[in-house]
């Protein structure tokens, strides 16, 4: 049984370089410090139009967008619950597109996989294949960024191969990835797309953000159920008429959201993307070059990457000690790949500069 563990404020500050949570701006941590104020306050209804409308812009969409005190988990439930009426198409290559699967069927959907090793990308014909298999899936769910395996699946072919199924909606998991990798929602056919705060956006851990497209809005209002939490209707009409949440936000943390969606709207979209491609491309050659890369060629993330453990270290201890000595924190593998590889994040605020701080401090341990 676990015992209590006083939490004493006595602990060392670490730099993050792990998938997430990642490292948030200073000035944006300073905005949870402000008074409390009231959900039902003018206050409120600026604060929270500020940062749905910013996000659109960020994101260059007119779909709708929720922003919703929760993890990005609860958009695995809301997604399934207002889309899904008997079946859906889940293509599994790591664990968290494993959980999605598990997740729809926990809900009482019927779930066909299409299932892939792990570090494997999906593959769009074989996403064809199967609506092509006499199947009426209500939904095509797909994991843009795998956290577990470093693996950038490619949604935007998926989405357009999408376009000739118009009564199957695309449900896309970006919670490792958005903010970090551009992608045009409305280009491809994305019905909704979702995040967390603590990923590329850099903002305390604590908000899920959604887009909703109209077709997936009007599926819901069609449909006899759906999530009463994250139901589209209630997030995006109580929107419309009070520019504020239907329950109870976690007001600071979106103070903290609108500081740094500022950032984001200053540095720009494209440049945004560029920075996390630069990062990538920085820690894949330096991967290659010590170790070698989990995924497979051609589908490595922009914000993730899985080093294989080609030198046959010991990742749990050199984590632990680059911890110790550097202040730094990365991630060993992910579940049975702890050994086998180990992640390095480089997400929001983080530069080629300050990977490679991380890269040293890796080297002068394992001793490459």
């Amino acid at each position: 049984m676990t015992k209590k563990s006083e939490y004493t404020g006595d602990y060392t500050d670490k730099t993050l370089y792990l998938p997430g949570p990642t490292e948030v701006r200073e000035d944006v941590i300073q905005e949870m410090a402000q008074p409390m104020f009231g959900h039902r306050m003018d206050r409120m209804t600026d604060l929270y139009t500020t940062i749905v409308e910013d996000t659109k812009e960020f994101l260059g969409t007119d779909n709708d967008v929720i922003v919703l005190t929760a993890s990005g988990t609860e958009f695995w439930e809301a997604t399934t619950l207002n889309l899904v009426e008997d079946s859906m198409l889940c293509a599994t290559s790591g664990s968290f597109s494993e959980r999605q699967a598990n997740v729809a069927e926990r809900l009482g959907k019927d779930v066909d996989r299409i299932e892939y090793d792990w570090g494997k990308a999906v593959k769009p014909e074989d996403i064809r294949d199967a609506l092509e298999s006499g199947t009426d899936y209500d939904a095509v769910g797909v994991v843009m960024n795998e956290t577990s395996t470093g693996v950038r699946n490619p949604v935007e072919e998926i989405g357009d191969l999408m376009g000739d199924y118009p009564d199957t909606y695309f449900v896309v998991d970006a919670i490792s990835c958005l903010g970090g990798d551009q992608i045009d929602v409305e280009a491809h056919n994305i019905d909704c797309i979702f995040t967390s705060t603590q990923k590329a956006f850099a903002m305390p851990p604590g908000l899920a953000v959604c887009t909703v497209s109209d077709d997936a809005y009007e599926r819901e209002l069609d449909k006899d159920s759906a999530s009463w939490y994250g139901g589209f209707q209630r997030c995006l009409d109580y929107y419309d008429r009070k520019g504020q949440t239907h329950s109870t936000p976690a007001i600071p943390i979106m103070l903290a959201y609108r500081k740094q969606m500022k950032h984001m709207l200053e540095e720009g979209h494209e440049a945004r993307d560029r920075r996390h491609r630069e990062m990538a491309e920085y820690t894949r050659e330096w991967a290659r070059e010590h170790f070698g890369l989990f995924p497979e060629e051609g589908y490595e993330s922009q914000t993730v990457t899985c080093v294989e453990n080609t030198q046959g270290i010991d990742v749990a201890a050199t984590v632990e000690q680059v911890s110790e000595e550097y202040d730094m924190v990365f991630s060993s593998g992910y579940g049975d790949l702890s050994e086998e590889s180990f992640r390095i994040g480089h997400m929001g605020e983080h530069t080629v500069e300050s990977i490679r701080e991380l890269t040293d401090a890796i080297e002068d341990v394992a001793g490459l």
